[in-house]
């Protein structure tokens, strides 16, 4: 294809569909390379122990939903984003979850009493540590799965962007679960890849998170789109650094 169908086609990509938090239309064409641990395996440990859970930036509540058989009696979600706070309680309000429009993040305060949940889930959201500890019962825990800060730099390099939360790491946040009160009980850390096939799969992929590359759009960046599909057709794998932690922390006993 010549640049004016290239363009075209990613065009063609960036108006596709994207719900909730669901990458399945990149099967095939996007491969991440998975941390050691599995987030949804301790959480339905945790959830079986628990009365009460909170679960925050849920999405669409996909994968909440996959957990239901470990849901506890009392289950709440929050969400941010409008789409995703509309589909999250279509879907998950009629099974009982009570779902709340707020973001998690570090200058927010969550809108519930102290000491609320046995349980907070987070994977991938905004953590305001003080606003956990304050919400979690005594012998309550926090679990998190975290993106790292400088996660695909070297991509968002090609577009003349930067990571926008570059301290978001362990070693930022640690220090709060202690000053919080809280008690680190596990912290794993990971360095993989995301891989993609083709130019138009990466299209998809910052279209359907657009706080990587601000602004991005097919027509803005095609010159930078067109030298990495120069890069696919001399046989380089797109491939960028990608890094995940784990924090479970618990709040002591009274």
């Amino acid at each position: 294809m010549n640049d004016a169908e290239l363009i075209a086609a990613w065009e063609h990509e960036q108006h596709q569909p994207f719900v909730g938090w669901d990458f399945s239309y990149l099967n095939g064409r996007m491969h991440s390379e998975l941390p050691p641990w599995s987030y949804e395996t301790r959480a339905a440990e945790l959830m079986d122990s628990a009365y009460s859970a909170l679960d925050l930036d849920t999405g669409g509540g996909e994968r909440l939903l996959s957990l239901r058989e470990h849901w506890p009696i009392s289950l709440t979600a929050t969400e941010r984003y409008a789409p995703n706070v509309q589909l999250a309680a279509e879907r998950l309000t009629p099974l009982g979850v009570r779902v709340v429009d707020v973001a998690s993040d570090e200058r927010i305060a969550l809108p519930f009493p102290d000491a609320t949940f046995d349980l907070v889930l987070n994977r991938h959201g905004g953590l305001n540590i003080a606003e956990i500890a304050r919400v979690l019962r005594p012998g309550g825990t926090l679990l998190t799965q975290q993106v790292h800060g400088q996660t695909l730099h070297a991509l968002l390099a090609h577009f003349g962007a930067s990571p926008q939360w570059p301290d978001a790491t362990p070693e930022y946040y640690i220090p709060q679960l202690t000053r919080s009160g809280l008690v680190l009980v596990e912290q794993r850390q990971h360095w993989g890849s995301e891989c993609f096939n083709d130019v138009g799969a990466l299209v998809y992929f910052l279209r359907a998170i657009p706080w990587l590359v601000p602004g991005f759009s097919v027509a803005t960046h095609g010159a930078a789109l067109l030298a990495l599909h120069e890069q696919v057709m001399r046989g380089e794998t797109l491939q960028f650094a990608a890094g995940a932690y784990l924090l479970e922390a618990r709040k002591p006993e009274r």
